[in-house]
C-alpha cells in the first residue's frame, strides 16, 4: 500500500512546483450514470487518487503555499455524513474522521465548497486547477473568481489561472518504490489470469467465457475490476486492435489474442498473449508468432536509460520487416519497405506506452521539442504485433492471423525489469502449459 506520508509528500511536492502565493484545487471524480437511475461502478480520478488515495466521489483537495502559512496548508472537502443517504449509497468518511485520517489543517463539507473557495482564493496570486474537458472544478472556480473580481472592495481575484494537470502528470511519470510494488502485484495477478485463460480455452468455447475466466481470477485475487476493456479475439478478430465484443465462438485451429490486465489499488497491468486454442501452433502461425517474439525480445534486451520509444520501435520494425520478407508476405528489400512503410499494413501501431494509474498513462513524450528518453522509475509496455487481414494480398495460409505479445517493464539504472514474466510467451512453454491443462 501507499503510505499516508507518501501522499502528503506528493502534495508538498506539487506545491513546490507552483509559483509562490498559489492555491491548488483538485477535484475527485463524480459518479456517472449508466442508465436511468443506475450508475457505473465508481472509479476515482487518477490525479486525485495520486495525491490523496481517497476513493469517495465529489471530494476536493485544496493546497496553499501562501506566505501567511509557515508550512504548506492542506484541506479537503468531504461529502457530509448523512445517515439516510448512507443507507442507500454506502458509508461516508465525513469531515471529522477525514481531518484526522489525512492529517489536514482544515476540513469542510462539499456543500460548503463555494464559500470556502471564496475565502481561500482571495489574496492568492495564482490558482492551479484542472482545466481539461468537463472538470467539475472549472465552473465553480470561474464563478468564484468572477465574484471576487467584482467584490465591492479591492479586487481579490487571483492574477493568473493555471492548469495543474501538467505538473501532476510529470510527477506521475516516475514511480516510487511503493508504486512499483503495486504494479508488480497487478502484473502478477494478471499473469495468473492469462495462464488460467490458456488452460481453459478449448475449441467450441466462446470468447466471453474466456473473458469471464480472466475477470474471475482478477477479482478472486483482490483486483475487482480490469484496468481497461478486455480483448479476447480469436481467429480474424485478433486482427482488430481494440476488439472488445468478445462474442464469437472459438473455432478449432484458431489463434486467440488476449489483451487484458487487472487494476490493483488503482494501478494497471497491461499484458497481451497469443496462443493456439488447439494447444499447438501450426506452421504459418508459428512463423508469424516467431517474428513478433523475436522483435519483442530484441527490444527488451537492448532497452535501457537514454533510449526512446522511437528507438525501440525502429528495432522492432526492422526485425518485423526482415521476417515478413523471409516468408514472402512483403516483397522487395528491407530499405525499400522501411522507406515506403509498406509494413504498416501489418504492424500499424506504436511499440508501447507509459503505464501507471492509467493504462495509457500520462506524461509528455517530448521535452523541448525532442523525444523524451527513458529514465529509471518509468514503467512502459513493449508490444509489437503482426496482423494479416483476411483480404490481405498474401498467401492463403497467412490470412486471418493476428499476433501481439506485450509485457510491462520498469526502467532501471542498468536496463529493464520485466514484471510480467510469469506468463509464458515462448512457443514451447505455451504448448507445454496447454498440454497440462
Amino acid at each position: 500500500m501507499i503510505s499516508k506520508e507518501e501522499f502528503i509528500s506528493r502534495q508538498h511536492r506539487l506545491l513546490s512546483l507552483c509559483e509562490p502565493e498559489s492555491v491548488c484545487v483538485v477535484p475527485a471524480a463524480k459518479v456517472k450514470t449508466r442508465s436511468q437511475n443506475t450508475t457505473f461502478p465508481f472509479r476515482q480520478d487518477s490525479d486525485f487518487w495520486y495525491l490523496t488515495g481517497f476513493d469517495e466521489p465529489e471530494s476536493w483537495l485544496l493546497l496553499s503555499n501562501h506566505s501567511q502559512f509557515s508550512d504548506p496548508y492542506r484541506a479537503m472537502a468531504f461529502k457530509a455524513k448523512d445517515k439516510s443517504a448512507e443507507i442507500w449509497e454506502g458509508r461516508r468518511l465525513g469531515v471529522d474522521a477525514g481531518l484526522s485520517f489525512f492529517a489536514l489543517d482544515e476540513g469542510f463539507t462539499s456543500e460548503q465548497l463555494a464559500d470556502v473557495l471564496y475565502e481561500w482564493l482571495g489574496g492568492h496570486d495564482h490558482i492551479y486547477f484542472p482545466m481539461h474537458g468537463e472538470c467539475a472544478a472549472t465552473a465553480t472556480i470561474m464563478e468564484v473568481c468572477k465574484t471576487l473580481h467584482h467584490a465591492p472592495k479591492e479586487n481579490l481575484a487571483p492574477a493568473s489561472l493555471r492548469d495543474v494537470s501538467p505538473l501532476i502528470h510529470e510527477m506521475r511519470v516516475f514511480k516510487s518504490s511503493a508504486e512499483i510494488a503495486m504494479m508488480k502485484a497487478a502484473a502478477k495477478i494478471s499473469c495468473e489470469a492469462h495462464k488460467r485463460a490458456m488452460r481453459f480455452a478449448h475449441p467450441g468455447c466462446y470468447e466471453y467465457q474466456i473473458e469471464a475466466e480472466l475477470h474471475h481470477e482478477f477479482a478472486m485475487a483482490g483486483a475487482r475490476f480490469p484496468a481497461y476493456g478486455t480483448i479476447v479475439g480469436s481467429g480474424e478478430n485478433a486482427c482488430i486492435l481494440h476488439y472488445t465484443e468478445n462474442s464469437d465462438v472459438v473455432n478449432d485451429g484458431a489463434l486467440i489474442l488476449i489483451d487484458a490486465g487487472a487494476e490493483y489499488n488503482g494501478y494497471a497491468a497491461d499484458i497481451t498473449r497469443t496462443f493456439p486454442v488447439s494447444g499447438k501452433f501450426n506452421q504459418p502461425q508459428r512463423e508469424i508468432y516467431s517474428i513478433v517474439l523475436k522483435a519483442q525480445k530484441q527490444v527488451i534486451d537492448r532497452l535501457g536509460p537514454g533510449m526512446t520509444l522511437s528507438d525501440a520501435n525502429s528495432i522492432a520494425t526492422q526485425i518485423i520487416v526482415e521476417g515478413l520478407l523471409d516468408i514472402g508476405v512483403l516483397t522487395g528489400s528491407v530499405s525499400e519497405n522501411l522507406e515506403s512503410q509498406a509494413y504498416r499494413q501489418y504492424f500499424m501501431h506504436g511499440i508501447g506506452h507509459y503505464l501507471g494509474l492509467d493504462v495509457h498513462d500520462v506524461g509528455d513524450h517530448k521535452q523541448d521539442g525532442e523525444e523524451r528518453t527513458l529514465q529509471p522509475g518509468m514503467v512502459i509496455t513493449i508490444e509489437p504485433g503482426i496482423y494479416i487481414g483476411a483480404d490481405a494480398p498474401v498467401a492463403q495460409k497467412y490470412k486471418g492471423i493476428g499476433v501481439r505479445i506485450e509485457d510491462n517493464l520498469v526502467i532501471t539504472a542498468t536496463g529493464v525489469e520485466v514484471i510480467t514474466e510469469y506468463v509464458p510467451k515462448e512457443i514451447d512453454d505455451i504448448e507445454a502449459l496447454m498440454r497440462k491443462a
